[in-house]
């Protein structure tokens, strides 16, 4: 192949992007490295659909489980974390794989912060929907994200906000997976109520039980909800159901986000062979590294 690649697999939550990124790294004798905001932390597996040990099929991947679920973890730390990963691993092939857009575009755009990236949250008698209603009477093409507090806030304040220069600073190729909405809509259905099979309402639980209420526990798709539903608040089926809602609403923003953020190449899934996809993904890399 000469020279060493960065491959970054992109798409919605629920199109197979980890299945993707293992077989990439096998192909090309790569190592994966996570750009899911919720996989960074420990001990949230089945929530965030992380890769299993056995999904990894002896492959490394790198920035998983790094962050207890107690801690708070910025796009600012995974900047500074995803350069250090590349820099150390100058020598191999990378695939970058996650859903989180804008972690991508702090990890490898020309994406700066300013001094005041800690500052003090003057709001917090909002929630984040008031903010971010409050903020699109500013900006009405806001493309800040509703769990994004802080950036909510800077954006408010009028100081502090991250100047983003579109200049990617890697030399990375794009791979976004894709399928019509029906049947990702379906597929996310079907995999929350696999991930219930698996132990979801157990692993929320036991971080329940240890009064664990951490910002990543109360904006992340899958916990928040069960918290809810623990507290009270609704019931197992509400609390499902709303999962299931918030994951198809939140994989309709993450198309919007890669396609007006990213030049990204298109694939459309296919889920009776995957294979086939996987072979297509090859046959264009290959192509392009010629």
């Amino acid at each position: 192949m000469g020279d060493c690649m960065i491959l970054v697999v992109v798409g919605p939550t629920g199109v197979g992007k980890t299945k993707m990124s293992v077989e990439l790294a096998k192909k090309y004798n790569a190592i994966v490295v996570n750009a899911d905001s919720m996989q960074v932390y420990k001990e949230l597996n089945i929530g965030t659909a992380k890769v299993t040990e056995e999904e990894r099929d002896g492959v490394p991947h790198l920035l998983f489980d790094i962050v207890e679920p107690t801690d708070m973890y910025t796009v600012y730390d995974y900047q500074k974390d995803l350069r250090k990963v590349l820099e150390e691993n100058k020598d191999k092939n990378i695939v970058i794989v996650g859903g989180t857009g804008l972690y991508i575009k702090a990890g490898l755009y020309n994406y700066e912060f300013t001094e005041e990236d800690e500052e003090q949250d003057q709001f917090e008698d909002l929630t984040n929907e008031e903010l971010l209603a409050r903020v699109k009477e500013i900006d009405p093409n806001t493309d800040i994200h509703v769990s994004n507090r802080k950036r909510l806030i800077r954006r408010l304040n009028k100081k502090g906000e991250e100047h983003i220069v579109d200049t990617l600073l890697y030399d990375a190729t794009f791979i976004g997976l894709t399928t019509d909405r029906d049947t990702l809509y379906d597929r996310i259905n079907k995999r929350v109520d696999i991930m219930v099979k698996d132990g979801l309402i157990e692993e929320v639980k036991s971080l329940y039980d240890r009064n664990i209420r951490s910002k990543a526990i109360l904006t992340g798709i899958g916990y928040k909800e069960l918290y809810d539903y623990f507290d009270g608040k609704c019931t197992l089926e509400e609390s499902l159901d709303l999962i299931k809602q918030r994951s198809r609403r939140y994989a309709k923003r993450q198309y919007t986000w890669f396609n007006n953020q990213m030049d990204i190449n298109w694939f459309n899934v296919d889920f009776k062979d995957f294979n086939n996809t996987v072979n297509e993904v090859i046959d264009f890399v290959d192509k392009k590294a010629n």
